[in-house]
């Protein structure tokens, strides 16, 4: 495989993205690669834990004839801007506008264009479908079909008891409900208007959680009509993987789901208690193989693996 720097222009903001290319002339079938929540990079890379998923994804689907588009997110890498005050519409025109970058590249075949997203990179991958982008499949790894503001109170109910002991003995000391706390927080999110703001202690991407927490996904995976492989892991503290059956009842084209046993929201396996604290560990592992077999499999099956295919 080749990689090519493919910068493209969103809402008069260049962007920086990497083109993963096949062997042979193409055109490729393609896929836009959108990384998860926060400050990370085209690669999914966070300064502070490399977890590296769309790079891993994008070397794994070049190896199977499949181009990959994926891009640093406002004010990371060299993305210009500050992260902090970009919104979850704002994400959303971003991969709109890569997307369209992709398609005009004569190495990708435009009419065998997949999205993929992990995590955050779901939620916008399901919001661009449901803006009626041209796709011929949708990929969903660890992707939510409720609103924001119940997964992340159910991510408070499922991280609480994964706390270590001294933690959760101050919580029941301070007689905190770590969901009602969290909840509380968003209510505080929602009385602001600007971009950023301190919530805690901690300056957050205001405008960010408050649409998220708004955002419903399950109007835009209704009109989805495109194949759509959605994979979450047993073990996944950041997203339920009972949304899985969601996503089934809802899209109204063919859909296939797995929960994967062991397998957490980083899309490595574990063998033992799922926690917060290992993901800095699981980063230094690759992909669960079955991950990346799921992943390249229904890829060529969907938009076929190399030119002419």
């Amino acid at each position: 495989m080749r990689e090519l720097p493919l910068p493209f222009a969103c809402g008069g903001r260049r962007l920086s993205g990497t083109l993963a290319l096949p062997d042979g002339p193409g055109p490729h079938p393609a896929v836009l690669l959108l990384p998860g929540s926060g400050p990370v990079d085209r690669d999914s890379d966070h300064r502070r834990m490399p977890l590296g998923v769309t790079r891993l994804l994008a070397h794994a689907l070049a190896g199977a004839g499949l181009a990959s588009l994926r891009y640093d997110k406002r004010g990371v890498g060299a993305g210009p801007g500050d992260w902090r005050r970009a919104g979850l519409y704002d994400n959303v025109d971003d991969a709109q506008a890569a997307l369209a970058a992709l398609a005009a590249r004569g190495e990708a075949d435009a009419g065998r264009l997949l999205l993929l997203g992990h995590s955050e990179g779901a939620v916008l991958a399901t919001a661009l479908a449901g803006r009626g982008a041209d796709v011929a499949g949708l990929g969903l790894l660890c992707g939510a079909a409720r609103p924001g503001e119940e997964v992340l109170r159910w991510q408070a109910r499922r991280i609480a008891p994964t706390l270590p002991a001294p933690v959760r003995a101050v919580l029941r000391l301070l007689r905190t409900d770590l969901e009602a706390r969290v909840a509380a927080n968003h209510a505080r999110v929602r009385a602001t208007t600007g971009d950023t703001a301190r919530i805690g202690g901690v300056r957050l991407n205001a405008r960010w959680v408050r649409e998220y927490l708004a955002y419903g996904p399950a109007a835009d995976l209704a009109r989805v009509r495109v194949p759509v492989l959605a994979v979450t892991g047993e073990k996944d503290l950041q997203v339920d993987p009972d949304d899985l059956a969601v996503i089934a009842g809802l899209v109204r084209g063919p859909v296939e789901t797995r929960r994967l046993p062991d397998v957490t929201h980083t899309l490595r396996a574990r063998s033992g208690p799922p926690s917060l604290r290992a993901y800095r560990r699981e980063a230094r592992l690759p992909l669960d193989p079955r991950v990346t077999a799921l992943v390249t499999g229904w890829a060529v099956r969907t938009a076929g693996g190399g030119a002419g295919s």
